[in-house]
């Protein structure tokens, strides 16, 4: 249970993150009329519960739900796929709810690389590939890790969204935190678990602090 909370939640932010990278970018670097369009798609997802958005997905990835219909309505598969109450409909949820959360940290980094930079590199030969790879890339990389552990850290804590899109068949730490405390009354099993989940996440956020080798940037 602990590995598969550990490899879920990985995946999950690591699709969060690079799908949060780059609605930054064009965030930050596009048109006023492209900003306000993603400032609208990134804020929306507040104003709707967690809870209503785990059920949407639920209609929407089930054997029978809307995607499904739709891909076998226009005969683009023969059978339903399998894309509810799994690891697949977990992480999709997930990512989903996480994406704003991982858009603010890199966003705010990525406003305070000096324009002129940028503008100098233009000026000196290079190309809009080498200028983000070589400039822009490394100096938003502090973005990137903050982005990265928080998001981290809140999936590996995760409740609702599993518990929902998992359908009892995907059960992650958290959701076995809540049976052993609420369900079973088995306080120190639970407790045990948590203070476990607490030591993973701590190991997990040094681990990656150090492989990212973000204390150059940052510094």
């Amino acid at each position: 249970m602990f590995l598969r909370t550990l490899r879920i939640s990985l995946i999950s932010t690591v699709a969060t993150v690079l799908i949060g990278y780059c609605l930054s970018y064009y965030w930050v670097m596009g048109s006023r009329f492209r900003q306000t369009i993603l400032e609208i798609c990134i804020f929306i997802p507040f104003w709707i519960s967690v809870l209503v958005r785990a059920f949407g997905w639920l209609v929407i990835l089930r054997d029978n739900g809307l995607a499904n219909g739709f891909l076998m309505a226009t005969h683009l598969i023969s059978e339903p796929l399998g894309t509810g109450r799994n690891e697949f409909a977990v992480i999709v949820g997930m990512v989903h709810f996480m994406v704003p959360f991982s858009v603010f940290p890199m966003a705010t980094v990525m406003r305070k690389i000096d324009r002129r930079i940028l503008l100098a590199a233009h000026g000196l030969g290079a190309s809009p590939a080498v200028v983000f790879a070589k400039i822009f890339l490394p100096l938003s990389l502090p973005g990137v890790f903050a982005a990265f552990v928080m998001v981290l850290v809140f999936s590996v804590g995760f409740f609702v969204t599993p518990a929902i899109l998992g359908g009892g068949r995907v059960v992650m730490v958290a959701e076995a935190v809540f049976v052993q405390m609420f369900q079973t009354t088995n306080w120190g099993l639970g407790a045990a678990m948590s203070v476990v989940l607490l030591a993973l996440i701590g190991a997990v956020v040094t681990v990656a602090y150090r492989l990212l080798g973000v204390r150059s940037f940052v510094d």
